[in-house]
């Protein structure tokens, strides 16, 4: 649980896969409201649900945060962080220091299907493409479905985000 200053150390969920996954979407490491709830991309304004949804072709913003989950895997989407734990103030990636990262390399190599990386936002992209440099993994710069990166249009991002549906088909 963060304290209420949001200052300390902040850790990233468990990873949200199983073997027949063959997109896994990595974020940095959860923001405040996130960590709060103990559930992935839970702050409000936040567009992960809507981009990811309509890459697959769910309404993922219709439905309860375990049955979001359970879709994800049926549509053979995974999800988890680079970043395993870090010093944070806040929820801006920006404010990240001391990272301790997520093994990524090893996770992938317990997914068979695996096709492909898909980092949401610059942070994960950074992290993620140093940590995965070997991998024959296609690997995905997406653009932050945060509410702080609003300097993209809705639209825009969707298109880029439309593209990852490609990888579970």
């Amino acid at each position: 649980m963060p304290d209420p200053a949001g200052e300390g150390r902040k850790s990233s969920f468990a990873p949200v896969v199983d073997v027949r996954t063959r997109l896994l979407i990595l974020g940095s490491l959860p923001g405040e409201v996130s960590l709060a709830e103990q559930r992935y991309y839970a702050h409000p304004r936040n567009r992960f649900w809507h981009l990811v949804g309509q890459a697959i072709g769910c309404d993922l913003t219709a439905l309860p945060y375990n049955e979001r989950l359970t879709t994800l895997l049926a549509h053979h989407v995974g999800l988890w962080d680079t970043i395993a734990s870090a010093e944070r103030r806040g929820s801006l990636d920006a404010a990240i220091r001391n990272e301790a990262h997520n093994p990524l390399a090893d996770l992938a190599a317990t997914l068979p299907a695996l096709r492909a990386v898909a980092f949401n936002g610059a942070k994960a992209a950074k992290v993620g493409r140093r940590l995965l440099a070997t991998s024959p993994l296609t690997l995905i710069d997406l653009p932050s479905s945060s509410p702080a990166h609003a300097a993209m249009p809705l639209a825009r991002k969707e298109e880029l985000w439309r593209h990852v549906g490609d990888f579970v088909r």
